[in-house]
């Protein structure tokens, strides 16, 4: 593939994604917040929650950093002081939507599998707790962050874009942090998420079965089974499009480590590692955007007020124009 195409690729994949991802996101934070979707106060804060980092992600790495780079390469948000604060927002969102999820995951563990604790623990006050715990660590451990970019070039005094300092790959403390950032987000939170619904689902096809021997009928439709079901493929479903879509961060991360290259920071499409930085960013970048549609959109409800709000506008037209 030839840079110039490759260069139009993420040109127009980027606004797209924001164009989509950012709508849904607000759409998602409005239904959810009106609290008419038959979910808990505890759920609800959890979806609230993870939609606004998402917007975030969308806004900072796509809009801000992503779109910001690539069309506008001579503004002020590629000046060096304006790429690293934007860099450090991008990290605060990341983190933050990642470790939402696994949050969110585990009070849906705690949920199903551990009654005893459930009345306790997935209260929205809980909730709201863990959120906010979560947000506070998710910027704190990315400040050092600031402290490894220097400028890529100074023209005329005016320091442009972000480079890492070349002590950044040589400091034994510096690969050390690098190796956290990474095993923090994503590899730690895969695991869990992983390990999570691996005993949720487990839980779930015992109790299932053990609730078909007691009613004594195996073919008999049981509501409750079947909404054990949509658990499993909800929760399978959040497993795999985490896997998927930062897989390739992952092993673009190993590649990096391994082979000691460095991560690239200027815009060059005709270089086929930069390609393949930005590919793994684009696609965990995506996961901000359809987070919000695997936990929410297969509720019924939610679907029924989306349908509200899409109308709503036609619906409001046609009043006006009866009167």
């Amino acid at each position: 593939m030839h840079g110039p195409a490759n260069g139009l690729f993420f040109a127009i994949s980027y606004p797209i994604l924001a164009a989509i991802g950012a709508p849904a996101n607000l759409v998602t934070i409005v239904i959810s917040s009106r609290g008419r979707c038959g979910l808990s106060k505890c759920i609800t804060s959890y979806l609230v929650a993870i939609a606004v980092s998402d917007t975030l992600v969308i806004i900072t790495a796509i809009i801000l950093n992503r779109i910001g780079r690539i069309y506008f390469q001579k503004s002020v948000l590629s000046t060096t002081p304006a790429c690293m604060f934007s860099t450090l927002l991008v990290y605060f969102s990341r983190d933050g939507s990642v470790w939402l999820t696994v949050a969110f995951t585990l009070d849906r563990f705690v949920a199903i599998c551990w009654q005893s604790l459930k009345t306790r623990y997935c209260t929205e006050k809980t909730a709201l707790s863990v959120i906010g715990i979560v947000c506070c660590l998710s910027c704190a451990r990315n400040v050092p962050f600031y402290f490894t970019y220097q400028p890529l070039y100074i023209v005329n005094g005016v320091p442009w874009f972000c480079a890492f300092k070349s002590s950044y790959y040589t400091l034994p403390a510096w690969q050390a942090y690098d190796w956290l950032d990474h095993i923090l987000t994503p590899f730690l939170p895969f695991l869990l998420i992983l390990l999570l619904n691996v005993l949720t689902v487990r839980h779930i096809l015992i109790a299932s079965r053990a609730r078909r021997r007691l009613r004594g009928a195996e073919s008999h439709k049981d509501a409750d089974m079947t909404n054990r079901k949509k658990s499993i493929v909800l929760l399978f479903a959040i497993s795999l499009n985490f896997l998927l879509l930062w897989v390739t961060y992952v092993a673009h991360f190993l590649y990096v480590r391994i082979t000691g290259e460095g991560y690239r920071t200027s815009l060059n499409f005709k270089d086929p590692r930069y390609i393949l930085q930005e590919t793994a960013n684009m696609l965990q970048l995506v996961s901000s955007c359809n987070n919000v549609f695997i936990y929410a959109v297969a509720q019924t409800k939610f679907r029924e007020e989306l349908k509200k709000i899409l109308i709503y506008p036609f619906t409001t037209l046609v009043g006006y124009l009866k009167q």
